[in-house]
């Protein structure tokens, strides 16, 4: 018996998928706050979270790391120095999915993805 998908393909190829996550994640921590599809924001919220416990790491090699996902500079340093200290109690659970109204035209599940405060 299989194991079933561990995540969504989200009817991309991996590369697409990896630049969908990256303008994602680096609108989440701009904003605080986006809204999508409830599939794409389940997806979203896992790479977001273990972003942010790698910040919390604070180091060098920790801030290269995340410089691979998160590519703008001003959300990258919103990321160190205000997202990550925010949580610095936390372990896990940064992020909470809001569910909104389907989509009007082809009636998609629509969901906010936001940072909570602590």
């Amino acid at each position: 018996m299989g194991t079933g998908a561990k995540t969504r393909k989200l009817d991309r190829d991996s590369g697409e998928r990896r630049a969908l996550f990256r303008d994602l994640v680096t609108a989440l921590i701009r904003y605080e706050r986006i809204h999508t599809t409830e599939a794409k924001a389940k997806e979203a919220k896992k790479v977001a979270d273990k972003l942010i416990a790698l910040a919390q790491k604070g180091s060098l090699h920790a801030r290269r790391q995340a410089a691979r996902l998160v590519q703008d500079e001003e959300a990258l340093r919103k990321l160190f120095q205000t997202v990550a200290p925010r949580y610095e109690r936390g372990r896990g659970g940064y992020t909470r999915i809001l569910k909104d109204a389907p989509r009007r035209g082809d009636a998609a599940p629509m969901a906010y993805l936001e940072l909570l405060e602590k």
